[in-house]
């Protein structure tokens, strides 16, 4: 069973970037999918972002523009490139494996919170 782990978040002024990283214990080719997904307090786990192993990405319409997934198959490693930042992006921020185009995401990392605020 892989094990992902995400770093990188903090607070940031709004305006700001950040970067999170996902490190997968396994190969990430192995998943059809990696992706982002966030939490904010009293809200739903939302899907930000995923990649596909044949080169799809997607972006919530929330995101698109500001926000850029990429993968590093050689390091194991699922990164979110977050720029011109919001309050409203404050959120616990998940990385999310699905196994097969069919499935769900399956796996999840256990959150790093980022904090938008001036």
């Amino acid at each position: 069973q892989v094990q992902l782990v995400e770093s990188g978040g903090g607070l940031v002024q709004p305006g700001g970037s950040l970067r999170l990283s996902c490190a997968a214990s396994g190969s990430i080719d192995s998943f059809n999918a990696m992706g982002w997904f966030r939490q904010a307090p009293g809200k739903q786990r939302e899907l930000v972002a995923f990649s596909t192993t044949g080169g799809t990405t997607y972006y919530a319409d929330s995101v698109k523009g500001r926000f850029a997934i990429s993968r590093d198959n050689a390091k194991n490693t699922v990164y979110l490139q977050m720029n011109s930042l919001k309050a409203e992006d404050t959120a616990v921020y998940y990385c999310g494996a699905r196994p097969t185009l069919w499935s769900r995401f399956e796996y999840w990392g256990q959150g790093t919170q980022v904090t938008v605020s001036s």
